[in-house]
C-alpha cells in the first residue's frame, strides 16, 4: 500500500527491506571503483607499475564489469535475479578478499578482474529487482532516484574512505571490509527478497565475447598507445581488433534471436540520449578522481589521508544534493534536473582544469569540487531514471544492465584517453611537479569536453523532446 505525505513516499516495511539490501549491495560494488583511487601513489610504489599501467587498477575491474553485465542481466532472467544476486556478492566478496591480499601486479589485476566479474553478475539484479518490486509511479521513481544517488555518492564516499584507511591502517583494508558486509547480504537477501519467475531462454554468447573483448582491445590499444604511439603494431592491431569485434557485436545483436543487448532499447530517444549522455560523463568523472588524486599527492604533497580529506567538499556537497534531487525532479523536472547537473559540473571541471603547481587549495580546487559534486550529484539519479524509461517489464533486466554497462565502461573508454592526453602533454624540461601539475590540467581540460558533449547530447534527445511533449499536451489541454 502506497501513502504520500506532502511529496513523500511511504514505502511498506517489505519495501523498505528490499530497498535496504539492494543499495547496500550496489553502493559496495560502487564504492570499490573508487575506494582504490586514493590509494593508488602507494599500490604504484609497492607493487611496481607504471604512470600508465597504473590505470589497469581501475580498468581490470570496470571493462570485466561492464563487459559482462548484460550476460549478467540474462543470467538473471533466465536463472532468477534472487539467485543471481546471491551468487554476484558471493564471487564479489570472495575476489574482495583476494584483492586485499594482492602480493604483485599480476595477482592484483587478475583480483580486480574477477572482482568485476562478481559486479557484473550483481549490479543488473539490483535495479531490475527495484523495477519488477516497485511499483510503477512515485515509489518506483523514488526507488530508482535512490539507486543513482548512490551511484554518485558511493564513488565519492569512497574516495574519502580510501585516503583515510590507507593512510591510517593499509588500502587492503579497504577491499577486506567488503566480507562482512557481503556475508550479512548473502544471508538477508533469501529472507527478504522473492525469486523472479524464470523465462525460457539462451544465452547470447557472441554477443557477450564481442562487446567483452571488443571494450577490452579498445581500452588496451588506447592506452598502450600513450607509451608506444599509434603507429605501434599492437596499438594497431588492438584497436582494428576492437573495432571489428564491436561492429560485429550490433551484427549480432540485429540478427540474434534473444540478443543480450536488444537494439530496440536505443529506439526511444530518451534511453538513447541517457545511455550516451552517462558514457561521456563517466569518462568525465573517471579521469578527475583518477587524476586529482595523483595531483593532490604528487603536487602538493598531501598524505593519502589529506587527500581524502581534501575531495570532502565534493563529497558533501554530491551528498546534499542526491538528498534533494527527489524533491527537485518533482519540481522542475528528470529532464531539466539532468541539464542543470551537467552545467553545473562543466563550469566546475573548467575551472579545475585551470589549476597548476601554485594553485590555492580553497580558490583553485575546493570551490569548483563543490560544483562537480553538486553537479555529479544531480546528474547521475535522473539519467537512471532516463536510462530505464518506458522499459517493458520483458526488457527490465536488460535495460539495468545497459544501465551499468555504460557506466562502467564509460569509466574505462574515457580513462583511457585521458591517460593517452595525460602521457602527451606536458615536457620532459619541466620539473617533475610542474610537469604532473600540467598533464593533470590538460587531461582536466579533456574530461571537460566530455561534459560539453554530454550537456549536448541530453538537451538534444531528452530535454528538447520533453519540452516539445509538454507544449503539445498543455496546448490540447486548452
Amino acid at each position: 500500500m502506497r501513502t504520500q505525505e506532502g511529496n513523500r513516499v511511504a514505502f511498506p516495511k517489505r519495501l523498505k527491506a528490499i530497498l535496504a539490501i539492494v543499495l547496500v549491495s550496489y553502493f559496495m560494488i560502487v564504492l570499490d571503483i573508487s575506494i582504490v583511487i586514493t590509494a593508488l601513489p602507494k599500490i604504484k610504489a609497492g607493487l611496481g607499475f607504471s604512470s600508465t599501467g597504473l590505470s589497469w587498477v581501475q580498468n581490470a575491474y570496470t571493462l570485466a564489469f561492464g563487459g559482462l553485465l548484460l550476460l549478467g542481466a540474462r543470467a538473471g532472467d533466465m536463472l532468477g535475479r534472487r539467485r543471481m544476486f546471491i551468487a554476484g556478492l558471493a564471487l564479489f566478496t570472495g575476489a574482495s578478499l583476494a584483492v586485499g591480499s594482492a602480493q604483485s601486479l599480476v595477482w592484483l589485476i587478475a583480483a580486480r578482474a574477477i572482482q568485476g566479474i562478481g559486479a557484473a553478475v550483481l549490479a543488473p539484479s539490483t535495479l531490475a529487482l527495484l523495477s519488477t518490486n516497485f511499483p510503477e509511479g512515485s515509489q518506483r521513481t523514488r526507488a530508482v532516484a535512490y539507486y543513482g544517488a548512490v551511484a554518485g555518492v558511493g564513488a565519492s564516499v569512497g574516495l574519502v574512505l580510501g585516503g583515510i584507511l590507507t593512510d591510517l591502517i593499509s588500502w587492503r583494508v579497504g577491499f577486506f571490509i567488503n566480507l562482512p558486509v557481503g556475508i550479512a547480504l548473502m544471508f538477508a537477501a533469501p529472507r527478504h527478497i522473492g525469486e523472479s519467475e524464470r523465462r525460457a531462454g539462451r544465452f547470447d554468447l557472441t554477443g557477450t565475447l564481442s562487446s567483452t573483448l571488443g571494450m577490452s582491445a579498445l581500452v588496451l590499444g588506447i592506452v598502450r598507445s600513450a607509451t608506444a604511439g599509434w603507429h605501434d603494431p599492437v596499438t594497431v592491431a588492438s584497436l582494428s581488433a576492437g573495432g571489428i569485434l564491436l561492429a560485429l557485436l550490433v551484427l549480432n545483436e540485429w540478427r540474434a534471436e534473444q540478443p543480450i543487448m536488444p537494439l530496440r532499447l536505443f529506439a526511444n530517444r530518451e534511453r538513447a540520449g541517457a545511455y550516451a549522455g552517462r558514457i561521456l560523463f563517466l569518462g568525465a568523472m573517471m579521469g578527475f578522481w583518477f587524476f586529482m588524486t595523483q595531483f593532490l599527492q604528487g603536487v602538493f604533497g598531501y598524505s593519502p589521508l589529506q587527500a581524502g580529506i581534501a575531495f570532502l567538499p565534493m563529497t558533501m556537497a554530491n551528498f546534499a544534493m542526491a538528498l534533494a534531487v527527489p524533491r527537485l525532479t518533482h519540481r522542475i523536472g528528470n529532464a531539466r534536473l539532468l541539464a542543470v547537473g551537467l552545467t553545473l559540473a562543466l563550469f566546475g571541471m573548467f575551472w579545475l582544469s585551470r589549476l597548476s603547481s601554485e594553485t590555492p587549495y580553497v580558490m583553485g580546487i575546493a570551490l569548483p569540487m563543490v560544483l562537480i559534486g553538486l553537479g555529479q550529484g544531480a546528474t547521475l539519479s535522473p539519467l537512471t531514471v532516463s536510462g530505464v524509461a518506458g522499459v517493458s517489464a520483458e526488457d527490465a533486466g536488460a535495460a539495468s544492465g545497459l544501465v551499468n554497462v555504460t557506466h562502467q565502461l564509460g569509466g574505462s573508454l574515457g580513462l583511457g584517453i585521458l591517460v593517452v592526453v595525460f602521457a602527451r602533454a606536458g615536457s620532459g624540461a619541466l620539473a617533475a611537479r610542474e610537469l604532473l601539475a600540467r598533464r593533470v590540467a590538460s587531461s582536466l581540460a579533456a574530461g571537460t569536453i566530455m561534459l560539453a558533449l554530454a550537456l549536448a547530447v541530453v538537451v538534444t534527445l531528452i530535454v528538447q523532446p520533453r519540452a516539445g511533449r509538454f507544449e503539445i499536451e498543455s496546448a490540447k489541454a486548452l
